[in-house]
């Protein structure tokens, strides 16, 4: 299914064919983000992601760095999270060695103009901007912001104005220069990738340039929760917007996939568990969903939904109700079967995309360093019991891991504590 490689200087490469693909995807991972940085440059990282698209020697303008995909309707993007960094591009097959030219250009020779970075200031603070305006999405750094505090797992991903507006050149030289390094790379490539001859030759020739050493490591995360906590974001907004759970296990924890498991049944899907009591047989909610995030180094598993204002005490009642249920109560193992299920059958649907395929390898490797075929991905949910999750909800459903971060238009945080019995 897929070959790994790694070239001397340490660059990892990822080679997926993909029988009867359509598509070729290159996806580069660097092992960096926002859990990498200091108070000084927190936002460097997805700043950095910005700057590498405002030109190269080779290509001197954003115009004409996007223009070379648009004109042959390639999909591309790049992203940036707490602990890694992607650039990617989706093309037609016969304009593989295109992506791969573009992609390394841009990582390997862009000018970091002085001007660009201080007019792309504005594009970041309006990004910062759009952000805090949708409740939706802004809950969500209140929530790591309520369960890291001062550190770098509690900051934002995009930095705060403050510090973007202090941003100079030489901090990207340098934050490029300790982190994008090839020990720090992953190139994937996937789907039809027979159209780009042998991957390890043709990769090491486009990222020949590719700086060598050592990359700076992160600070493990610090949790020191022994109670109920919980965060208050004030807005007047027609709906509540929450995140209700608890501290959980990081990736490479043994019951990782216990949680992943527990996360689906209790929201991962319209029949599951918390769409059912809160949205169905209440009309509490719009939308309601269960997340398992895992981390290096931590990890959580909550409810997150928009409510009625009015409401909003019974929804969370309603929520650490079903919390409670699967702690109390062995799930059914019919109900188990079905999540399995769910988890397969979406696992293979998604990897009929060549970029979904890119996505999967590439993750793996960046945060564990070792890669499961679906297939071995698949045996390790199978091998989850009832008893196993009624083992881990157990042990990460209890009053000294659960958090709340609500946007809305609230200020008394009693009414709030009363719920989690603070």
């Amino acid at each position: 299914m897929f070959q790994k490689q790694t070239l001397p200087n340490g660059l990892r490469i990822i080679n997926a064919p993909m029988e009867g693909a359509k598509s070729l995807t290159v996806l580069v991972l660097i092992g960096t983000g926002s859990k990498y940085e200091i108070k000084e440059n927190n936002g460097i990282s997805h700043f950095l992601e910005h700057i590498f698209f405002k030109g190269t020697q080779k290509r001197p303008t954003t115009l004409e760095i996007t223009s070379d995909l648009d004109m042959v309707g390639g999909a591309y993007n790049a992203f940036t999270s707490k602990e890694f960094t992607g650039f990617w591009a989706k093309v037609d097959p016969e304009h593989g060695n295109l992506v791969l030219d573009w992609v390394s250009d841009i990582l390997l020779n862009s000018k970091f103009d002085a001007a660009e970075i201080e007019r792309e200031k504005g594009v970041i603070i309006e990004e910062i901007n759009m952000y805090q305006d949708t409740p939706m999405q802004n809950v969500w750094y209140i929530w790591e912001e309520l369960l890291y505090g001062d550190q770098p797992a509690g900051w934002l991903t995009l930095g705060t104005k403050e510090i973007i507006r202090t941003m100079k050149r030489e901090q990207f030289l340098k934050y490029l220069s300790d982190q994008y390094v090839a020990k720090n790379t992953i190139i994937v490539i996937a789907g039809a990738t027979d159209k780009i001859g042998d991957a390890k030759n043709v990769v090491g020739k486009y990222f020949e340039k590719i700086k060598k050493g050592n990359f700076k490591k992160k600070l493990k995360v610090v949790e020191k929760q022994k109670k109920p906590n919980l965060r208050l974001g004030f807005k007047e907004t027609d709906q509540s917007h929450l995140v209700l759970g608890f501290r959980s296990y990081d990736i490479f924890h043994k019951d990782a996939y216990a949680v992943s498991l527990l996360a689906t049944i209790l929201g991962g899907f319209m029949s599951s568990r918390l769409f059912m009591e809160v949205r169905e047989k209440r009309g509490l909610c719009y939308y309601i969903r269960s997340a398992n995030e895992t981390y290096t180094d931590s990890g959580y598993l909550v409810a997150n939904a928009g409510v009625d204002n009015v409401r909003i005490e019974e929804a969370i009642k309603v929520i650490l109700g079903e919390f409670q249920k699967v702690r109390d109560e062995k799930i059914p193992e019919a109900e188990i079967k079905k999540a399995k299920d769910h988890i397969k059958g979406a696992t293979i649907l998604s990897l009929e995309s060549s970029d979904e395929m890119a996505s999967f390898l590439g993750s793996q490797e960046v945060l564990k360093k070792r890669l499961l075929t679906p297939e071995q991905f698949f045996v390790k949910i199978n091998k989850v019991t009832a008893e196993d999750l009624q083992r881990v909800a157990r042990e990460i459903f209890k009053p000294k891991n659960l958090n709340l971060a609500v946007i809305g238009p609230f200020k008394e945080e009693e009414r709030f504590k009363k719920l989690l019995r603070i």
